[in-house]
Order: structure tokens, then C-alpha cells, then sequence
């Protein structure tokens, strides 16, 4: 099976990509167990950086809290968690180019994270406190759902979607700042579910608007 138009090619079992988006993130697919053990121990080391307690937090939450230890990025931690967690919807999508696979894939990982999230906040409150910048799964699982409705092959409305979701994670209009003052881990992870939400309606508008131009 082939793909033209430099998008993606399979040969065998190998899957080879040449569009420029697709070959970095092959990369980062082939280095992948190389990232997750940087990850995990540059967490690690991590952990105890700026607690409010004298003990470490347990590691496997710091790992899921803070997206593969993305969160700890000393500038702009939460842009720094939905880019990675973009890569990784794009890596994904390498492996699964039917657009309704994808799609039922990242809605999965949207309903797990946003459950796992919540159990990994909830575990930290008491060494990092209420909602610290450093926990961005909440963010990944934002940035997921605007995601979701973008075909596999469309990175360039994916970074639109990443863009649109960073605008409403920040600015918070409409509600998300109501959620994001309430304490508690299920308001962590539902201040970004409902940017997330804008963002997908959002690049719903902006497709419709494109789309009539156009004709």
C-alpha cells in the first residue's frame, strides 16, 4: 500500500513518511523509549522542586501529572504539555490513518486521562498543592478534543487546534475561569475539558467559514 502526494508509505511491516511533520515525529516514535526513560528519571529528579512538604512525592503520579515530565519546562509548562501532547496525537496517527480509528482512539484517551489525571492530582495535592503549574495533564487531555475531530493527515489544522486551545487554557473567558478557581482535582482536569470544547466549536467556524469562502 502506498500513499502519493509525500504523505505516507508502507513497505512490509515498516511504515516510512516522507512529509517533513511526519518524518519528525517518526523520530520521535523510533526514540520514543529513549524519551520515556529520560522522562521518567528527569521526573525523578524533579520531584521534589518546590513541594510544600518535605517528602517526594510518589513517582507514578508525577510521571502522568506532569505529561511524561513535560510540565516541569520552566517556561510556559502548560503550552510545553499540549505541544507534546499534539506530537503525540500526530505520532499516533502515523499508525492509524483512518480518521474514524484515530478519532475513537484519542476520544479513549481523552475519557482514560481525564480518570487517571484526576487519581494523579489527587495524589500530589498534598506535596504540590492546589493545581500547581507543573501538572499538565489536564492540558493534554484538552488539546486532545479539538484534535479529535481533525483528520490524521491535517497537521497544519492541527496546530490550529493547538493554538486555539492555548488562546482559551489562557485568556479562560466564558466559564473556564469559574472552574479553574475551584479547588479539587475533578475542576483541574474540567477547566481544559470545557477549553477543549470551545476549541473544537471553535475550529468547527473557522472550517465552515473557509469552506464557504472558498466556494
Amino acid at each position: 500500500l502506498q500513499k502519493t502526494g509525500g504523505k505516507q508509505c508502507t513497505r512490509g511491516n515498516k511504515i516510512c513518511v516522507t512529509g517533513g511533520v511526519g518524518r519528525f515525529c517518526r523520530i520521535l516514535y523510533l526514540k520514543f523509549g529513549d524519551i520515556l526513560i529520560f522522562s521518567i528519571i528527569f521526573a525523578h529528579r524533579m520531584n521534589d522542586h518546590n513541594n510544600i512538604s518535605n517528602e517526594k512525592a510518589p513517582l507514578l503520579p508525577v510521571i502522568i501529572g506532569t505529561g511524561l515530565g513535560s510540565g516541569f519546562f520552566p517556561w510556559g509548562p502548560g503550552t510545553a504539555g499540549s505541544i507534546v501532547a499534539t506530537l503525540t496525537w500526530m505520532i499516533l496517527t502515523l499508525f492509524f490513518p483512518e480518521g474514524d480509528t484515530v478519532s475513537s482512539i484519542t476520544w479513549f484517551l481523552i475519557i482514560f486521562c481525564s480518570w487517571i489525571g484526576m487519581w494523579a492530582v489527587d495524589r500530589l495535592r498534598p506535596f504540590w498543592g492546589e493545581d500547581p503549574a507543573r501538572i499538565v495533564i489536564d492540558e493534554w487531555v484538552g488539546v486532545w478534543i479539538p484534535l479529535s475531530i481533525i483528520r490524521p493527515d491535517d497537521y497544519l489544522w492541527a496546530i490550529v487546534a493547538l493554538v486555539l486551545f492555548r488562546f482559551f487554557d489562557i485568556v479562560k473567558p466564558l466559564g473556564i475561569k469559574a472552574l479553574d478557581k475551584k479547588e479539587g482535582a475533578v475542576w483541574v482536569i474540567a477547566d481544559d475539558i470545557l477549553a477543549g470544547l470551545y476549541s473544537a466549536f471553535s475550529l468547527i467556524i473557522i472550517k465552515v467559514i473557509i469552506a464557504v469562502w472558498i466556494k
